[in-house]
């Protein structure tokens, strides 16, 4: 555990402020990016909770979904939704690489997302993904069945010729937008103000818990585990380039795959 918890020279979370940002404008700058990304799909879940918690039946009989259609009937429209969304929900990562530049940060690749190490982020991040999304479904399996969670629906898109394609691009936006701002970018900043290592862990696991609330109480501890480890990773591997791998894979396994199985396995549950 002591090689987790670095020193403020050696963790890549932590670098002092710029001289030319002072601790208010991180501070604003950390709340506008996650005002325009994750912090508000933090709010939109816990409404969607509370939604769930004051509805007629219990969690387990309701569902969570995602990756829904926008125009069921009309497919190359649907498409162009399907693909907007995708593009428009990276933007605050282009934000934040910007905002790493400005600061002379190098940006993006700060964080350790670039292609300097792809066989590093893509062996660690498989084995990562193996590990993870095998007793993440178990959990989502023991949550659902104590009624603790909502039925998670992965996706219930037509079933038209781009339907796998737009998975996978959902699950790699996914991915990239949650560990470049949640474990990366957030880190980073939470450093520069003086939050200690363990704190700074604590809010970035419980931000990324509270936008998975949607699906229920073990959508929201199961995913707060999830930012634990993954923070002690990053900062013992300093690059969000492996959790990446690891949340695209886990990410395209379970929309692709409930793509393919829903209906045609037993354990698999659908609403």
């Amino acid at each position: 555990m002591e090689a987790c918890v670095q020193s403020q020279a050696s963790d890549p979370a932590r670098f002092p402020a710029s001289e030319e940002l002072s601790a208010r404008t991180l501070r604003h700058e950390t709340l506008l990016v996650l005002a325009l990304s994750l912090g508000a799909s933090a709010v939109s879940a816990l409404i969607s909770f509370i939604g769930s918690l004051t509805a007629s039946g219990a969690l387990a009989d309701q569902s969570a979904r995602l990756n829904t259609s926008r125009a069921p009937d009309r497919p190359w429209l649907d498409l162009a939704w399907q693909l907007f969304g995708i593009a428009t929900a990276l933007v605050p990562v282009v934000l934040v690489a910007h905002l790493l530049t400005r600061e002379g940060a190098g940006g993006l690749r700060s964080l350790g997302f670039d292609r300097s190490r792809p066989g590093f982020d893509l062996g660690r991040g498989a084995v990562l993904a193996a590990a993870i999304g095998g007793s993440g479904l178990g959990f989502y399996l023991g949550a659902l069945q104590a009624g603790f969670n909502l039925t998670v629906v992965p996706e219930s898109l037509p079933h038209v010729w781009w339907r796998i394609p737009v998975l996978i691009l959902s699950a790699i936006q996914n991915s990239v937008l949650e560990e470049v701002i949640v474990v990366g970018y957030l880190l980073r900043r939470l450093g520069q103000l003086d939050f200690s290592p363990w704190a700074a862990l604590a809010v970035s696991a419980l931000l990324r818990g509270s936008y998975h609330l949607y699906q229920g109480i073990g959508g929201l501890l199961g995913n707060m585990a999830m930012g634990v480890i993954f923070v002690l990773l990053y900062r013992r591997w300093g690059r969000v380039g492996p959790l990446v791998v690891a949340h695209a894979l886990i990410d395209i396994v379970a929309f692709a795959g409930y793509a393919l199985f829903a209906g045609k396995v037993d354990w698999l549950p659908t609403p």
